[in-house]
């Protein structure tokens, strides 16, 4: 897929906390790679996190003021980035995310990019996306009615299968 000449497609993996959506990104993410996908991820902390330590040097150089440092090595690169707003999924995606073919997210509830919701019934009576247009499919067991495809959790074939055909099927 050339990028500079598309929007990476964006597919929001969304559920109530312990539903279960880090496990289906960590399924979904190998099969597609074995389909030959290129597959970014992006998650969100609502209260923040912490990648430098005190006293390391890349903590030593933001308590002094940088905003922006690079950590590298020969097989990793991080960027630690002060900012001023939360960013939402478009931003994250147009500012840091380079060749790849499709970006997964996970804790971003409220975006209006397509989703598939992760639903477990011993924790939830309804899903949280119900109503909302941009829901593609639940994964989940004893799914509540819906109009949209639902996939038992063990169904990463299946899921990967509709990703494919709505977001990757011309590549």
């Amino acid at each position: 897929m050339d990028n500079k000449h598309s929007v990476i497609p964006v597919v929001a993996i969304v559920g109530e906390s312990d539903s279960g959506k880090t496990t289906l990104i960590e399924k979904i993410i190998p099969e597609l790679i074995r389909r030959g996908y290129r597959v970014a991820t992006i998650k969100h902390h609502g209260h923040g996190f912490d990648l430098d330590h005190e006293g390391k040097d890349s903590w030593r150089h933001k308590q002094a003021g940088a905003l922006v440092t690079v950590l590298a090595s020969p097989r990793q690169v991080a960027v630690v980035e002060e900012v001023v707003k939360d960013y939402d999924i478009a931003e994250l995606r147009d500012i840091y995310i380079r060749h790849v073919d499709i970006i997964l997210t996970e804790g971003f509830k409220q975006t209006s990019e397509p989703k598939i919701e992760v639903f477990r019934a011993d924790r939830k009576d309804d899903i949280i996306s119900r109503g909302d247009a941009n829901l593609l499919a639940v994964v989940g067991d004893k799914p509540p009615e819906v109009d949209v495809p639902c996939f038992e959790c063990h169904d990463i074939m299946g899921v990967a299968d509709l990703i494919e055909a709505r977001f990757l099927h011309e590549y």
